[in-house]
C-alpha cells in the first residue's frame, strides 16, 4: 500500500521532508505521493510522518 494526498491539501509542504523515502514531490496544485516509491514509513517510524505533520489531514491511505 501506499498513502495518497487529497485535494484538501494547502500546497504547505510539510510533509515532503518528512518523507524518508523521498516519495512525496510537488504536483501543479497539490503535493503528491508516488505509489511505486512509498512504503508507509514501514521500517523507518511506527506509522507514516506524513499524515502526521499534515495540517489539514489530508492524506490518508490509498
Amino acid at each position: 500500500m501506499a498513502m495518497k494526498i487529497g485535494e484538501d491539501c494547502i500546497s504547505c509542504g510539510a510533509c515532503e521532508p518528512e518523507c524518508p523515502v523521498q516519495a512525496i514531490s510537488a504536483g501543479d496544485s497539490i503535493y503528491i505521493i508516488d505509489p511505486n516509491v512509498c512504503v508507509e514509513c514501514v521500517g523507518y517510524h511506527d506509522a507514516p510522518q506524513c499524515a502526521a505533520v499534515c495540517p489539514v489531514d489530508c492524506i490518508s491511505k490509498a
